[in-house]
């Protein structure tokens, strides 16, 4: 019994070492997206990923700045989560890490998609429906939002 309980502890190890971090599968699934779409993107430090639609001019947007934007949320499979055709207004300090950092790359009137790995959105929590047509968004989701930068200040 005793060295059965010692092989188990070696073994343990082994087979933990084999599972792909949460990390991991997201940036594979975010390299997999960009792949299959054709999709021109930088990748940032923390794994965000960034692809420019369309240009904007003048400063960028600041951590402290309240934004003003239209957006669409999605799923790699498409499945939409949430989606504001006219300007919405928030503090760029009180959303998401990957909205945080994301917008901050952006100029007025620039258009971009941003790739968010789920340690930069919801993590391991999953995210109800907000009613309507829309979708939750399971744990440990990678999201994607189609944003427009309208105005910061």
């Amino acid at each position: 019994m005793r060295k059965s309980a010692y092989l188990l502890l070696l073994v343990i190890p082994f087979f933990m070492g084999c599972q792909k971090s949460q990390a991991v599968l997201d940036n594979e699934t975010i390299q997999s997206y960009i792949s299959s779409h054709h999709l021109n993107a930088q990748v940032e430090q923390n794994g965000l990923y960034f692809v420019p639609v369309s240009g904007g001019n003048g400063v960028y947007a600041s951590s402290a700045s309240v934004v003003s934007v239209t957006y669409k949320g999605y799923l790699t499979n498409g499945a939409v989560f949430d989606q504001k055709t006219t300007p919405t207004t928030f503090n760029l300090s009180d959303v998401i890490p990957g909205w945080q950092e994301g917008i901050q790359l952006m100029q007025k009137g620039q258009t971009a998609m941003l790739l968010i790995p789920s340690a930069l959105a919801y993590g391991s929590t999953a995210q109800p429906s907000q009613g309507g047509t829309y979708s939750g968004i399971p744990a440990n989701s990678v999201i994607i939002f189609n944003v427009t930068l309208v105005s910061f200040q």
